[in-house]
Parts: structure tokens; C-alpha cells; sequence
């Protein structure tokens, strides 16, 4: 008679691990972890989300103020202080019927000043980039230094000779003097050429050169390779430049009010502030109205290139 052993030992077993209970359960995937003590928690990650929710409560509120004044009939701020308290969408009617206060011309202006001024800040950018970062010519380390330089002076010190030079633009050229949206553009595009093109060449960088050295070999020229392969890779950064110029351009007051004059050609900036500029005619509704549609372009802007500004796409661009 064969006697059956109690325990079998299967070769490469652990003695002591079975497939149910003891040590075995530990490895279960539907185990829960034992609860972290609070105060464990708070100094591993229980901190961040309360300065979290702090930072979000300090850049929502004025926003939210914003939003609760502009529905606010009584227009003035001291009586927005109970958020939401009255709601009337009194101040917007009101924005579209002034006949002194074009909003429509404004909000009009602002998106072909700003999306002009966008795109040929990305090309006119790139195009620089690109020569920098792939080409060698001599005065090209020159040029770098001269770009990062021009950038360490405040644009503001320069509003006097803008002015003076747009004068003078204008006795010979009305159309890029003073008054004119087109010599606006140009400003912002000189102004913003040398911060933009140092970013770009930095991340043309990061493109490997091997993919331009293949393109040349299959008889792809610079201007080839630059518009239908290297551009496709930088898309991220095109992409931020974009959105920061818009941003930027929308959002100017200083250099906009000094050469527009026309109210009917002037940006929200400009136009906005004669809703309160005046002591007699103060209202902060009609103002709150016109700052929150003017963020509505901005903020979808955003997000139709967010997916540009987190994705890298030159992370397998070799492959």
C-alpha cells in the first residue's frame, strides 16, 4: 500500500508561501494598504494640496469678483463686495448700445491686430531660428549675443523714439504712421522678434541634426526640410509663441493708446479704459462686461492648443 504524503514540495517553491493565506495574500492586488497616519500623510503630500487649493483660491477670486461685478446693475465695486448678490445683464446690453464706445470695433480690431501679429511673429521667428540653429555664416554668435542683449531694455523706454519714429513714418508713409493698425503691427513685430527667436533656437536645438542630414540625402533642400519637416517637429513651440503673442498684444495698453487715436480703431485695452477714465461717467459694470467677453478669445485660444503645449512631439522623432 503507497502512502500519500501529506505536503508535496514543488520544485522552485518557497517552503512556508501556499497559494491562499499567510504571506500569500500579500501579493493580492485587491489588498488594501493599511491607512496612513494623518500626520504622515500631511508631511508626504497632505501639504501640497493645501497650497494648492490656496493658489487656486488666490487667482480665482479676482476673476470670480470680475464675473460678479459685471452682472452687478449698480456699477460701481463697493456694491459688487457680495458676489452675486444681483444678477442683470444689464451692463452687457449696455456695452453694444453706446454710440461713443464702439465695443464691436474694439473686440474686431483686437483679433486682427492679435492674430496678425501672431502669425508673423511665429514665421518671421522660426524662419530666424531656423537659420541660426542650422546654418553657419559669419556674425551668427554676434547676432545671438545682439538679440539677448536688445531684450535686457524694458520696451517702455523706448515708447518716446516709437512715437517720434511713427511721426516720421507717417509724413512719408500715412498707412504705417500714427493711427494706423498696420504700424502697430510692426511695432509689436520689432518688439517681439528677439525674446521669440532666442526661445525658438533653443528648441530647434533639441531637434536632432541626423533628420536634416537624411532629408539632404533623398535631394530635400533648407527651405523643404524647414516647411515640411521641421516645422511639424517645433509644433509645441510654435504653438506657445503664438499663444504668448496674442496674449501680449490683446493685452497692451501703453504702446496701443499712444498711436491709435481713432476710437474706431483702436483694441480693448485702449477702449475699455474710457468706461472709467472719466469721474463723471465712472462704470465698473460696463467695464467688468467688456474685460470678461474680452477673455473669452484668449482663454479658447488656449484651450485649442493645449494639446500642442503639453504634447512633445520631437520625443520620437528619430524613429
Amino acid at each position: 500500500m503507497t502512502t500519500i504524503p501529506e505536503t508535496l514540495t514543488v520544485p522552485g517553491a518557497v517552503p512556508g508561501v501556499g497559494s491562499s493565506g499567510g504571506a500569500g495574500s500579500a501579493g493580492d492586488p485587491g489588498a488594501k494598504e493599511p491607512r496612513r497616519p494623518f500626520g504622515r500623510w500631511f508631511r508626504e503630500t497632505g501639504w501640497r494640496h493645501i497650497i494648492g487649493i490656496v493658489m487656486l483660491v488666490f487667482a480665482g477670486f479676482p476673476l470670480v469678483y470680475v464675473l460678479s461685478a459685471s452682472l452687478n446693475p449698480g456699477g460701481t465695486l463697493l456694491t459688487a463686495n457680495n458676489l452675486f448678490a444681483n444678477v442683470d445683464l444689464g451692463a452687457y446690453i449696455a456695452l453694444f448700445q453706446d454710440p461713443l464706445r464702439p465695443y464691436g470695433n474694439w473686440f474686431v480690431n483686437t483679433i486682427f491686430i492679435g492674430l496678425t501679429t501672431s502669425f508673423f511673429t511665429v514665421v518671421l521667428c522660426a524662419l530666424a531660428a531656423y537659420a541660426f540653429s542650422r546654418l553657419r555664416f559669419s556674425g551668427r554668435r554676434f547676432g545671438l549675443l545682439t538679440l539677448l542683449l536688445v531684450q535686457m531694455f524694458p520696451q517702455q523706454l523706448g515708447v518716446i523714439a516709437i512715437f517720434l519714429l511713427m511721426t516720421a513714418i507717417g509724413d512719408i508713409f500715412p498707412a504705417l504712421g500714427l493711427n494706423s493698425q498696420l504700424g502697430l503691427i510692426m511695432v509689436y513685430l520689432g518688439g517681439a522678434l528677439g525674446v521669440n527667436t532666442f526661445l525658438m533656437y533653443g528648441f530647434f536645438n533639441t531637434v536632432p541634426a541626423s533628420i536634416d542630414e537624411a532629408a539632404k540625402i533623398d535631394g530635400a533642400g533648407h527651405a523643404r526640410i524647414f516647411f515640411t519637416i521641421i516645422l511639424r517637429l517645433v509644433a509645441p513651440v510654435l504653438a506657445v509663441i503664438g499663444l504668448l503673442s496674442f496674449i501680449a498684444t490683446t493685452n497692451d495698453f501703453l504702446i496701443a493708446s499712444i498711436i491709435l487715436v481713432d476710437p474706431d480703431k483702436q483694441t480693448l485695452a485702449v477702449g475699455l479704459y474710457q468706461f472709467v477714465s472719466q469721474e463723471t461717467a465712472r462704470n465698473w459694470s460696463v467695464f467688468a462686461a467688456g474685460a470678461v467677453l474680452a477673455a473669452i478669445l484668449p482663454m479658447a485660444l488656449f484651450l485649442s492648443l493645449q494639446r500642442f503645449i503639453v504634447g512633445g512631439l520631437t520625443a520620437g522623432s528619430v524613429k
